[in-house]
Parts: structure tokens; C-alpha cells; sequence
């Protein structure tokens, strides 16, 4: 192996500012595992025997992010590279962070806190020395993910390693090492100590990783998805049968890997889309088969709970719910063009195109035809002729939502409707009417049949 690495020009830079003070800097963390993946690093983390308050000093723009914990942030050439001090670290009473660090002059010592054996190398800065005392190296060329040290240590040491774990294997590709595997189910008292925000960013980088299920299977083998997930958990064994040939955690898992990759709301749709059939299933003589009548509705319902326990926005909760919860719509030829536009109202325009990326993945999981193929499938076949002929109706300018309407509320205002909830009815109604009629979207004959259904409510 190489002694030496090209470092990245601008922390060449960056390292004058230390080496004419006296000081020593490395390059470390995930861009120095990445440079061995052949992958371009996404931060630049760097370690020196500098304390924060000389680094400060050193520079014009910093930022103290953790300064209590010997870290901060250099604002340089365009870049933010976070700056962490040489420490040690002791005592882990939150399963998190530690009870106490002290600084220390060794690079080494540094590597030793850090969680994985390919994440505990550094670069010597300008120059490019690679110092790996843990063999980092090897376990990216052997592709193993294994701790620094004892794993039940560092697993309890930090919570959340668990989870990383399984997530750099999602993301890699690697095989977790025996014995850093075994260590996850002792230490789930670590992990369930771990604040929800900490566990959803991991959960975020799992879904947009290459292969999800890869972290997802690890998770239910180690017991994490029963902790972490256990509505996910449930679903192990609850068979389907019919065109299904997997249960409904391998149907969903199946599902999330064939979704569109880095559309994080299709992919946590695909993966929770089914998740409500362990409480619909019921067995049906008639068809030989179990039913989910209505899983689509409980599968929202529990995806919202799940995604409010992992503090996401209201607003990714909101989406990613609507696409479950339409993700069984059935469209056939016969549909009039009326139709098609009440179904694009109801999915919201903006939806369609996740919405069908959603039913794509569906279908590639039941089919085991890939994503590509389903669109060559008559399942497949049918959504592109739904697509073309949603796009035919957004193209002829017709109404999808009251605010498209020939008349707003100003215009029955004038024509003597009074604001209220009465008003809102009409409009509602005059929506109903342009859905069915896009003619009749003009102003003239909307007022009028906007008085006619005042008088008809105003009599009752």
C-alpha cells in the first residue's frame, strides 16, 4: 500500500496557517475513507494539536460549532472545514456524548475514539503521510466494516454507532465483521437512548442510500428495527399470497430498493407503503387469499405516527402520507376525461409524478421485473397512458383547482353572495361543475349557476 496521498489543494492551503505556527494538521474522517473508495468527498474534516482558541486565532472567519468539545468550523477559500483539537475521551453516561475529553498531542490517540476502522485514518498535512494505526486500509480493500477496538465498547460508548453501521454498509456496500455485528443486539439499551432527530438523519441516509434493504435486513437481524421500528418489525411473516410471492416486510423492502434513488418521499413511501396489513389482513374462502381492504388508509395513518416520532417536518410527513394513501388508485381505458381530471385533483398535480414513481416500484416488487421493465408491463403500459392523458388535460389549460375557476370569491361578492361558509359550498360547486364541464368555465355562466345554488341553499 501507498505511504502517501495528494491531498486536496485547498488543505494544502489551509496548512501553512498551522505548520509556520508550529502546529501539526491532518486531514481525517469520511473524505480520507472516501479518497480510498474513489469517491469525492462531500466534507472536509480535519484534526491538529492546535486547541480552538488557537485556531481562532489563526484565522479571520470561525465558528465555534462545539468548542466545548474541541471543535469548530474555519470559513475557507469558499469552504467550511470543521476543525477538531486532538482529543481522548471518558466516561459515556447518555449512551452518546462524552463525560469528559481531554486534549492530547497524538494523532494516534485521536484515531483511537473514532468508531471504525476505516474512518480512523488521517493525512498529514501537506505533505500527504497516511497514518493508519487500526488498519483502515485493509478493511476497505477487504470491504469490512469493523469497530476500532473492542465493539461492545465503542457500540457503548455512542448509541448511534449501531446504526451508522448498518447505514456505511447500505451506502458501501461492505460486510459488517462477525464479532462488530454480534456486539449491536448487547448494546440496544445504548441506542434506545439516542435522541429521535440523531436516528431519523440516519434513517434519511439509509432510504437514499444504493441499496436500502441491505441496512434495513441488518437492522431486523441485530434487533435495531424492532426498537427503532417495530411497526416495520410486524410486518415479518404476514403472508400475502395471490401475485404475491414475499411476505409483507420483503415485498416492502423490495419495493424501497426499486424506488427512484435520492427521492427521499418515493423511497420512504415505497418502504412504508404496505406497512398498515398486519391489522387489515383477513382470510377470504371465496378468493383463497388474504384481503388488506383499506391497507392504504391504515398505512398512512401509521406512517404519520412513525415519521412524527422521528421529528420529520409536517410538511414531508404530509407528502409522504398522501402518496400512501393513493398509491392503490385503478385506472382503466374506460376512464372519461372527467375522470382523469377528478383523479388529478384528488392526487394534486404536483403529486402525480412521485405518485406514479411510488406505483412503479410497487409493481417492480410484486413483478420482480426491475423499475425498468414495469413500464414494459401492462400495468406499466396503462400508467403511461394515465400520464399522457393527465398531461393532454394540463395542457388544454383545464380547471384542477377553484383558484383556476373563471369567477374568485370577490366576483359572487359583487353578484351578492356574502363571504362564509356559504360561499365556500358554491365554489366548491362551481369546481365540481368545471371538473365535468371544462366549457363551462366562464365567467358569465358560473355567476349564474353560482346564483341559482344560492337561492336553492338560501331556501333551506
Amino acid at each position: 500500500m501507498k505511504d502517501n496521498m495528494r491531498p486536496p489543494a485547498v488543505l494544502k492551503d489551509l496548512s501553512v496557517f498551522f505548520t509556520r505556527k508550529g502546529f501539526s494538521v491532518y486531514m481525517v474522517g469520511g473524505a480520507v475513507r472516501d479518497f480510498f473508495l474513489r469517491r469525492e468527498a462531500e466534507d472536509l474534516d480535519i484534526a491538529t494539536d492546535a486547541t480552538p482558541e488557537q485556531v481562532i486565532s489563526m484565522f479571520r472567519k470561525v465558528i465555534p460549532t462545539g468548542i466545548e468539545h474541541g471543535t469548530v468550523t474555519i470559513l475557507f477559500k469558499g469552504k467550511k472545514i470543521e476543525c477538531t483539537t486532538f482529543r481522548t475521551e471518558k466516561g459515556y453516561s447518555d449512551s452518546r456524548h462524552p463525560d469528559s475529553i481531554s486534549f492530547s498531542s497524538s494523532v494516534e490517540e485521536d484515531l483511537s475514539r473514532r468508531d471504525f476502522t476505516m474512518n480512523a485514518i488521517a493525512v498529514r498535512l501537506p505533505d500527504g503521510k497516511i497514518v493508519d494505526p487500526f488498519g483502515g486500509r485493509q478493511a476497505i480493500k477487504d470491504r469490512i466494516i469493523k469497530t476500532v477496538g473492542n465493539p461492545v465498547e465503542r457500540f457503548a460508548e455512542d448509541g448511534l454507532r449501531p446504526v451508522r453501521c448498518v447505514r456505511f454498509a447500505s451506502q458501501t456496500g461492505f460486510s459488517v465483521d462477525g464479532p462488530t455485528l454480534e456486539s449491536i443486539p448487547v448494546c440496544l439499551s445504548a441506542t434506545a437512548n439516542v435522541s429521535m432527530e440523531r436516528i431519523r438523519d440516519e434513517f434519511i441516509k439509509i432510504l437514499l442510500s444504493p441499496k436500502p434493504s441491505t441496512a434495513l435486513r441488518l437492522m431486523e437481524k441485530t434487533g435495531l428495527l424492532e426498537l427503532i421500528l417495530p411497526e416495520a418489525a410486524s410486518c415479518r411473516g404476514v403472508e400475502q399470497l395471490g401475485f404475491h410471492k414475499d411476505d409483507v416486510l420483503d415485498h416492502m423492502l423490495k419495493a424501497c430498493d426499486s424506488s427512484d434513488p435520492g427521492n427521499f418521499n418515493v423511497r420512504a413511501a415505497a418502504f412504508f407503503h404496505d406497512i398498515g396489513k398486519p391489522l387489515c389482513q383477513e382470510w377470504s374462502p371465496e378468493k383463497e387469499r388474504y384481503t388488506f381492504y383499506n391497507h392504504e388508509k391504515k398505512s398512512a395513518e401509521i406512517t404519520g405516527k412513525i415519521m412524527n416520532r422521528l421529528r420529520f417536518s409536517r410538511k414531508t410527513i404530509q407528502d409522504v402520507c398522501h402518496l400512501i394513501e393513493m398509491h392503490m388508485f385503478h385506472y382503466e381505458p374506460s376512464w372519461s376525461d372527467a375522470a382523469v381530471r377528478r383523479f388529478t385533483v384528488k392526487a394534486g398535480i404536483e403529486s402525480i409524478p412521485d405518485l406514479f414513481r411510488l406505483r412503479a416500484a410497487d409493481s417492480a416488487a410484486t413483478s420482480g421485473c426491475g423499475p425498468d421493465g414495469v413500464y414494459r408491463s401492462p400495468e406499466g403500459m396503462l400508467l403511461r397512458e394515465l400520464e399522457k392523458r393527465i398531461k393532454k388535460e394540463v395542457d388544454a389549460n383545464a380547471a384542477l383547482s377553484v383558484k383556476d375557476l373563471a369567477v374568485n370569491g370577490s366576483d359572487l361578492m359583487k353578484a351578492g353572495i356574502p363571504a362564509g361558509p356559504l360561499m365556500g359550498k358554491i365554489l366548491d360547486e362551481l369546481f365540481a361543475t368545471v371538473l365535468s364541464d371544462p366549457g363551462s368555465n366562464k365567467k358569465d355562466r358560473l355567476l349564474k349557476i353560482a346564483d341559482a345554488f344560492y337561492r336553492k341553499l338560501s331556501e333551506k
